[in-house]
């Protein structure tokens, strides 16, 4: 019987998958287990290897684009949650702030800096020097040695003064150490109790260790405190001066600022609908970059020159000013283009998008309390230009003219001139300000005529005020032909203190073109009769006459007129008068012929544009035409943001100026000048003398008559004299030679003597 073959495993077990891995883990198959078993008993079955199906391997492929799904998935959330408004505000709102602390911080230290250094003095100094002030810079250097040596001498004695506090310091714990002693010995002869005499030295202790546990407690809170008043600060500091970046600032309600490029210069002006333009710019190979010079940054815009083609004038582009702006994404206000000394070339300065809205900050006649004023060398600080620089105007022998619609500024800025002007003690105000409305009242106690009003009566007072001008600005004349026959030069007599700068202010002087007030006199039969109008624009009007004759030779003898009006017509400024000012200034004005009236034809021609300011938002803007301020080769105008010096501020500033100057009593309206009888005062100041000392009597007639002969020289005396045939004359010394000059009592009374003969026979 045969043995019953082995069990064989089922097919597809464990065991084959077992031999199968086996297998292809390494070990090669052998060739029985590939062929028929013929060993094997012929009822055994045959089983054949099965090999374990092939399984999908899993490399690296699939896994690493799962994980750059994943890395997608996080990357896109991550750039959805950095770009969602609600991060973008969050990041706006820390940077802003932190921009804020860390400007505020950089800002305090400047200010700090500043205040101990003499940083501010070199800068002031190279503002002078920049301004040609030689004067000023010299007064600045002067400023800033002086500060050095005082810095120096509070060094010196701090540090004398350390051993000193130490000593003083030890003393006095000493001299309190003894007190309460001797109150502790008091105690305990009192109390005979011995431990009475430390008992004083110990409740100090006592006390002074409950103070430092009071420090230890409150002093956390303390710091804090004193932290968070730090970073306020700080954070103040950088608000103010807006330190943060431009993108993280909040939104100021204007237009996005579009940086002005060549190419959108360019596209600007070939969209202007000029054909030939248009057509050359497509001609050009180079895209019309040649036309363009380099965008030069200039204060808060940019400034380019533009060189038109053939066949294109300048006249074109300005008259589509408007439209060129809107073509650059911007408003017509901020575009100002001008002419320059190059042939068919426009020079445009384009503001950044609502610059010209931020204020420039406040006046140095506010901010620097030490401020001096130069007529002759110095120039005045009115305000900045568009490229941001600090606009300096010179005053000296210049006639001027602002103009301008009401309540634009007008008054402030003639105003700030006056101001600063009043620093210096040399200058001599007459001032009539036809509006009345107080405007000009700080100047009580500078000038020494101050009219206000607007009615007829304070008119004619005015141009008795101008005319006065007149009539010294004559005197003058004639003493500067004097001293030129004797050798002066015209620097030398114009230093002279008898020429020193007269200026004669009238503010609204179309109350005075326009008044109807008419000189009038009374026969001897008591008719009234009718003489030369005061006021009017005509060339009959008294008041249009006198300031004709200061424009026409007062520049010469330092007798300047300034006027202020409004509404630049011919009925309100008539031609002669508007065109005898050195600087003729406008705000902004309704027409351009009021512009061409204001500014003259040839500004307005080369670009200057006041009818173009905005009304209400450009006040104290001031296009100004004329050689006061420095202007580009060519450029016949300047645009210049004033600075605004409110009522107080006028006041503080007026009161300095007082200071300086030797306060003069004005002669206001309700103390109208008199006519003075100068030989009358010569008699009675001759008194019982035959022959009196020129310069005695003249001491005589300022000691009696302030009012009519403060100021006078011994010439003024001397010229009054000749006039009337009483000229004082050498006397003779008994050696023979020439005296002193004296004048004569009785040259004197023949003088008036013959006076009263003339008038008697004009009577008859």
């Amino acid at each position: 019987m045969t043995e019953p073959a082995a069990e064989q495993p089922p097919l597809g077990t464990v065991h084959d998958l077992d031999e199968h891995r086996s297998t292809r883990a390494g070990a090669a198959p052998t060739l029985t287990s590939l062929v028929k078993d013929t060993t094997a008993p012929a009822s055994a079955p045959v089983v054949y290897p099965v090999e374990e199906p092939q399984r999908p391997t899993i490399d690296a492929e699939p896994t690493s684009s799962g994980r750059l799904r994943r890395i997608r998935r996080v990357a896109r959330g991550a750039h959805r949650l950095a770009t969602h408004d609600r991060t973008r505000s969050v990041v706006r709102v820390a940077v802003r702030h932190g921009g804020y602390f860390v400007g505020g911080a950089g800002v305090v230290a400047k200010r700090t800096w500043e205040g101990r250094t003499v940083a501010v003095h070199h800068r002031m100094r190279a503002m002078a020097l920049a301004a040609g002030d030689h004067a000023a810079a010299a007064e600045w250097q002067d400023r800033a040695d002086r500060f050095r040596r005082e810095r120096h001498e509070r060094r010196i004695e701090l540090i004398h003064k350390v051993p000193t506090m130490a000593k003083s310091a030890a003393i006095g714990t000493a001299a309190a150490e003894g007190i309460l002693l001797l109150v502790g010995i008091c105690m305990a002869i009192h109390d005979r109790e011995l431990h009475d005499v430390v008992a004083p030295t110990l409740a100090a202790i006592d006390a002074v260790r409950a103070l430092c546990w009071f420090v230890g407690i409150a002093w956390g809170p303390a710091l804090g405190l004193a932290l968070v008043a730090c970073l306020s600060h700080l954070w103040r500091a950088g608000h103010q001066h807006e330190t943060a970046p431009a993108w993280a600032r909040p939104d100021s309600g204007t237009a996005d600022d579009i940086p002005i490029t060549p190419s959108i210069v360019v596209k600007a002006l070939s969209d202007l609908g000029i054909p030939a333009l248009r057509k050359a710019i497509k001609e050009m190979a180079d895209g019309a970059a040649g036309m363009l010079g380099p965008i030069r940054l200039a204060g808060c815009g940019i400034e380019v020159d533009v060189t038109l083609p053939s066949g294109v004038s300048t006249e074109e582009i300005l008259g589509k000013r408007r439209k060129l702006a809107e073509n650059m994404n911007r408003h017509e206000h901020e575009l100002h283009m001008t002419i320059p000394p190059a042939p068919r070339t426009v020079r445009m300065w384009v503001a950044d998008s609502g610059a010209l809205d931020q204020p420039i900050g406040p006046s140095p006649l506010v901010t620097d309390a030490d401020l001096t004023a130069d007529m002759r060398k110095g120039r005045a600080p009115w305000g900045q230009d568009l490229r941001g620089d600090t606009a300096l105007i010179s005053l000296w022998q210049r006639h001027m003219l602002i103009t301008g619609l009401s309540n634009q500024g007008k008054t402030a800025s003639l105003r700030a001139l006056a101001l600063w002007l009043a620093f210096d003690t040399r200058v001599e105000f007459r001032l009539a300000d036809l509006k009345g409305v107080g405007d000009w009242q700080m100047f009580d106690g500078i000038a020494t005529v101050l009219i206000q009003g607007p009615t007829d009566e304070h008119v004619m007072e005015a141009t008795h005020m101008v005319e006065g001008g007149v009539e010294e600005m004559g005197r003058r004349i004639d003493l500067m032909r004097e001293l030129s026959a004797k050798g002066w030069s015209q620097d030398k007599i114009l230093a002279d203190p008898r020429f020193n700068p007269l200026v004669l202010i009238v503010d609204e002087a179309q109350v005075a073109y326009g008044s109807s007030a008419v000189e009038t006199h009374i026969t001897d039969s008591g008719a009234v009769r009718k003489g030369a109008p005061y006021g009017g624009s005509k060339a009959d009007s008294r008041y249009f006459q006198a300031v004709k004759k200061v424009h026409d030779q007062g520049r010469a003898v330092n007798v300047t007129i300034w006027e202020g009006t409004q509404d630049p017509t011919n009925e309100n400024l008539p031609k002669r008068s508007r065109e005898g000012n050195h600087i003729r200034a406008s705000l902004v004005l309704g027409t351009e012929s009021q512009a061409r009236m204001a500014v003259g034809d040839s500004a307005v021609d080369a670009g200057a544009a006041p009818h173009k300011l905005r009304q209400g938002l450009d006040k104290g803007t001031l296009v100004v035409a004329g050689d006061g301020l420095k202007l580009a080769p060519g450029q016949p105008s300047v645009t210049v943001r004033t600075h605004f010096v409110d009522q107080d501020p006028a006041k503080e500033i007026a009161e300095r100026a007082k200071v300086r100057r030797a306060g003069v009593a004005p002669q206001t309206a309700a103390e109208p000048a008199q006519d003075v009888d100068h030989l009358a005062n010569v008699l009675d100041a001759l008194g019982d003398g035959k022959r009196i000392q020129t310069q005695e009597v003249l001491r005589r007639l300022i000691s009696t008559h302030p009012h009519a002969y403060d100021g006078w020289e011994l010439h003024d005396l001397t010229r009054v004299l000749r006039e009337a045939g009483a000229e004082p004359k050498p006397t003779r010394a008994d050696n023979g030679k020439t005296g002193v000059v004296c004048v004569s009592r009785a040259r004197v009374e023949a003088a008036i003597e013959a006076r009263e003969d003339t008038a008697d026979r004009d009577a008859e």
